[in-house]
């Protein structure tokens, strides 16, 4: 079987309401400002951390950037009044994760480190660019960690600027990508190999490997000359095409290409393994029969697979599910993609509702909480959006 039965839950009877959504993304959010401390931020949830947390938590992924930035862009976009200028807020967060790094020590790392806070605050841009280009050759070559991710920033300053020192720092963390992209003939692919917490190993999805790294190829092709995006395309679709694992009109990948990490064997579907990340990692590649096809059937997967029982979230919950089937209207222009991601967003609202009862508290972070689902909700609201902080700062 392609996916886990007991990893999915069955989808709630209940329509699409953009009514109920904006009333869910007030919700979600004020329970967030309320919840928010000047000196300590955000407390962290036990379902992301093992004990109790000695400093604040201030990285994009989990801590308090990541949910200043979610509240900033409902605010910009007339999803709520914000309490707070959160953007301000988030500037106060550079000197917090200085001197007290959420990981023990500093590091570059765009959703643990220095440059997704920095990147949020939008200060001191030339801290900034040293940071960037200190990652390009980080080993793990991934977007946790490395430069897949780390590069992204400076694409985006680049779009909102024009500075061409960002498209240049842009365009050497893409040639070194290329240049560490291996052909491997055991499965005929095409991949990186990522030196990941003490392992060598060769990862396929979103968050740790080849799916991510390829989202910040295509996310920034426009700046790489014709035979690099050729180059890009071609190495995308055959290692898609060569490791898919297909079971009649449903199609998913493993989280690894050979040996896997230490007791990480299983089949998933979710943004950072599984079908949902090969979807929002490659849809940018160019039409192409095969391709295509292949992505339908992921997202059929997906969708018959059912919500995430682990949670509402992006990184690996019902939301980051849910935003495959937005990139799929935003390839096919079918409208069950929406009308099915729509869907998830209802489970995904009612998902975080309970889990608040449970706990007795919201989950404050980006990836793994509920400013994460508000933002899903309010791109099904507008009909269209991508996943949030990866595509756009």
């Amino acid at each position: 079987m392609l996916w886990e039965p007991d990893r999915h839950e069955a989808l709630i009877d209940e329509p699409w309401d953009a009514d109920a959504a904006r009333v869910g993304i007030r919700e979600l959010a004020a329970d967030a400002e309320r919840a928010y401390d000047e000196t300590t931020l955000w407390p962290p949830h036990s379902l992301d951390e093992d004990g109790a947390s000695k400093v604040p938590w201030t990285s994009l992924y989990c801590g308090a950037s990541g949910v200043a930035w979610a509240l900033d862009q409902l605010q910009r976009r007339g999803a709520l009044t914000a309490a707070r200028d959160w953007r301000a807020e988030a500037r106060r967060f550079v000197d917090i994760h200085l001197a007290f790094p959420e990981t023990g020590e500093a590091t570059p790392s765009l959703m643990l480190g220095e440059v997704g806070v920095r990147a949020i605050a939008d200060l001191d841009h030339d801290r900034l660019y040293a940071l960037i280009e200190s990652n390009i050759e980080h080993e793990s070559l991934e977007m946790l960690w490395g430069g897949p991710g780390t590069m992204l920033p400076a694409l985006f300053l680049f779009e909102r600027t024009g500075e061409e020192r960002w498209r240049e720092l842009y365009v050497r963390n893409a040639q070194h990508l290329l240049r560490t992209l291996e052909y491997h003939a055991d499965y005929d692919v095409w991949m990186w190999t990522q030196n990941l917490y003490g392992e060598r190993v060769r990862l396929l999805g979103a968050g740790h490997g080849f799916a991510g790294n390829m989202f910040s190829l295509l996310r920034g092709a426009a700046l790489l000359s014709d035979e690099q995006r050729a180059l890009i395309a071609e190495r995308a679709a055959h290692t898609l095409r060569a490791v898919a694992l297909c079971e009649g009109p449903l199609a998913n990948w493993l989280p690894h290409v050979g040996q896997s990490r230490r007791e990480r064997e299983k089949i998933l579907v979710q943004w950072c393994h599984g079908a949902p990340g090969m979807i929002l990692g490659l849809s940018r590649l160019p039409p192409e029969a095969e391709v295509d096809a292949l992505f339908v059937a992921a997202a059929e997967l997906v969708w018959r697979a059912g919500p995430l029982a682990k949670g509402a979230g992006i990184c690996h919950g019902t939301a980051g599910n849910g935003y495959a089937f937005l990139a799929m209207h935003a390839r096919t222009g079918d409208p069950q993609w929406l009308d099915r991601a729509r869907r998830f967003a209802m489970h995904a609202l009612a998902q975080a509702r309970s889990a608040a009862r449970e706990y007795g508290r919201g989950r404050y972070s980006l990836w793994t909480g509920d400013v994460g689902v508000a933002l899903f909700l309010q791109d099904c609201i507008d009909g269209a959006g991508e996943l949030p902080s990866v595509a756009y700062l």
